[in-house]
């Protein structure tokens, strides 16, 4: 074999292991990325979980304590010492909280930070299982430290009624 024919063979086999190796790497990178994608979802329907139960203090661990956020039933936005105020509003009424269609619209993950975007409806039911039904748009913005996710932003928003024709 010549010379020339055994660098060119060389660098052919070098270039064919660096996309062999960029290859894996994407793939485990996006492996990666869809198991925090599915983590965060379970930990976004585990929220929903805690509310129904009104089990407070499973609630307040998924919040980060530097949280900052603005629900849709605030006038302005709350930290962590005032997240849980939409819920006690309601069961010191003796409502119970009811969850309905989690709807889920975007998810995205870059290292450490997450954004959550979906739609839920629920409802604030009496003894009698009545309440209405309604449904907000809500968007998280989750932080990992260590192997803990946190959310530490967040607004929702009430979903316009449907336009009658």
């Amino acid at each position: 074999m010549s010379k020339y024919r055994l660098v060119f063979v060389l660098f052919a086999v070098a270039c064919l292991l660096a996309g062999a190796v960029a290859g894996i790497s994407t793939a485990q990178g996006h492996s990666k990325a869809s198991d925090n994608e599915q983590a965060l979802w379970n930990l976004e329907h585990e929220y929903w979980r805690h509310v129904q139960d009104n089990d407070l203090s499973a609630y307040l661990t998924l919040w980060h304590k530097d949280f900052l956020g603005w629900p849709s039933v605030s006038t302005a936005p709350v930290r962590k010492d005032h997240i849980t105020d939409w819920i006690t509003s309601q069961t010191s009424k003796g409502l119970h909280f009811n969850a309905g269609e989690f709807k889920p619209a975007a998810i995205h993950v870059t290292g450490d930070i997450a954004v959550a975007y979906y739609w839920m409806t629920y409802s604030w039911q009496d003894k009698d299982g009545k309440g209405d039904s309604r449904t907000i748009r809500v968007t998280h913005t989750w932080l990992k430290e260590g192997n803990a996710w946190r959310i530490i932003g967040g607004m929702s928003m009430q979903e316009a009624a449907p336009r009658q024709p």
